[in-house]
């Protein structure tokens, strides 16, 4: 028996390691929305008490400006598309203009214009809210397209 006859074909793999892109989000600082103390809950209906979410945005981008986006947190028991809040039965719907966005998804957008950000009060249906204050939180991401 004579022994296989092997190949011998070499193999050039090529490829490019890229950065986050350099991008500084609000001087590095917390972004805050602040609803006020006014709040009805009874007006609470995903319109009403319509926010901006207001920060900066600067890149030092020289390959590409197409960027994306998302707004990663915990999401709301009655809607996985909302931000949870500490309030049972309030959750925080998100827009980029008046585009609906869901939470932890990404969204396109080409730098340097900047995604005009907003957040909404949205009531689980049939919920009953109690008073007093709410809090949520959540982490604004930038990446490539």
């Amino acid at each position: 028996m004579s022994a296989p006859a092997i190949a011998n074909i070499p193999v050039n793999i090529r490829g490019t390691v890229i950065l986050p892109p350099p991008c500084i989000i609000n001087n590095n600082q917390t972004i805050r929305v602040d609803f006020g103390d006014e709040v009805m809950t009874t007006r609470i209906d995903g319109v009403n008490y319509k926010q901006a979410i207001t920060y900066s945005l600067s890149c030092d981008i020289q390959k590409t400006n197409n960027l994306k986006m998302s707004i990663q947190g915990n999401t709301a028991d009655f809607n996985a598309a909302l931000l949870r809040t500490n309030k049972s039965g309030l959750g925080i719907a998100l827009y980029n203009g008046n585009q609906s966005l869901n939470a932890n998804t990404w969204f396109n957008y080409t730098y340097p214009s900047k995604p005009e950000l907003y957040a909404v009060l949205v009531k689980q249906s049939g919920a009953t809210l109690s008073g007093g204050e709410f809090t949520a939180g959540a982490t604004l991401l930038i990446d490539y397209q």
